[in-house]
């Protein structure tokens, strides 16, 4: 008997059903699963950007300036602002996730879901306090 199926006319073919190229569109909870990993990218850009500016500012005020001229474009000013709101969308769909990834026990007592991710907010704001503090200096 041969490794491939060979089909005849009594010998029918398996039904599969056709899956669209859209398959994600279809479901909110799709588009979300698809949208947080199109973030990766997004997220990868920002780290380039990052050792981009460190490089920068290990070259001299010179480079950087260049940088800072550079990272003035318009495209990359648009790149940026899109990447803060995937990496902004990618966390509060992580942290909503969180409960359902994670369980917490506290004795025999399993946290409940609300509290991990109320947590992982609360820790959010904490720190983005923290830098806008160190940003804006203290009053």
């Amino acid at each position: 008997m041969s490794e491939t199926a060979d089909y005849t006319r009594h010998h029918p073919r398996w039904l599969r059903s056709h899956v669209s190229t859209y398959w994600w569109l279809g479901r909110r909870s799709y588009l979300a699963f698809i949208l947080r990993e199109v973030s990766s990218v997004f997220i990868a850009w920002f780290v380039v950007f990052l050792l981009l500016l460190v490089r920068a500012l290990k070259q001299g005020p010179v480079a950087y300036e260049q940088f800072v001229e550079w990272s003035a474009r318009p495209l990359v000013l648009a790149l940026n602002v899109v990447t803060l709101l995937f990496a902004v969308f990618h966390a509060i769909t992580w942290f909503n996730l969180a409960p359902q990834a994670m369980v917490v026990r506290i004795g025999s007592t399993r946290v409940p879901g609300w509290m991990i991710a109320a947590s992982n907010y609360l820790a959010w704001i904490a720190v983005s306090m923290l830098f806008l503090l160190l940003l804006v200096g203290a009053p």
